[in-house]
């Protein structure tokens, strides 16, 4: 995955007092590196974007704890044609028709699995045929 010049700093000036948050991001940006090696990531002031042509996910540290998400944890966003229903969505939206954006809580690295990557996947095909 390409990687901007200051990448490296960059991603510690994000994570900084947070590492528990950035050993899950290394796993998630291993993992999509894998996936998507022809792809590039920006860090940016309040998230972490990955692309492929498009957006397709984003990593960001919580803003505010809802009731029940874990104290140590990254949200990973990405977005679908569809609503995905399952208890691991933290939270969903559709601020467009037909353009759901979903956000799931990561507290450790297991919880990259088949099921988080495969949404993974298909938001990274839905957002590369864009």
């Amino acid at each position: 995955m390409k990687t901007p010049e200051y990448y490296e700093t960059d991603v510690l000036a994000f994570f900084e007092g947070k590492p528990a948050e950035l050993a899950v991001y290394r796993g998630l940006f291993r993992l999509l590196d894998g996936a998507f090696p022809e792809g590039w990531v920006k860090v940016q002031k309040t998230q972490i974007s990955f692309y492929d042509r498009h957006l397709y996910a984003a990593a960001s540290l919580l803003l505010r704890r809802r009731k029940g998400w874990p104290e140590h944890c990254l949200l990973v966003t990405f977005g679908l044609s569809h609503r995905v229903e399952s208890p691991r969505i933290a939270a969903a939206a559709e601020p467009y028709p037909n353009r759901w954006t979903h956000h799931v809580t990561v507290a450790g690295e297991e919880e990259i699995d088949g099921e988080l990557m495969g949404w993974l996947r298909e938001a990274h095909d839905y957002a590369f045929l864009k």
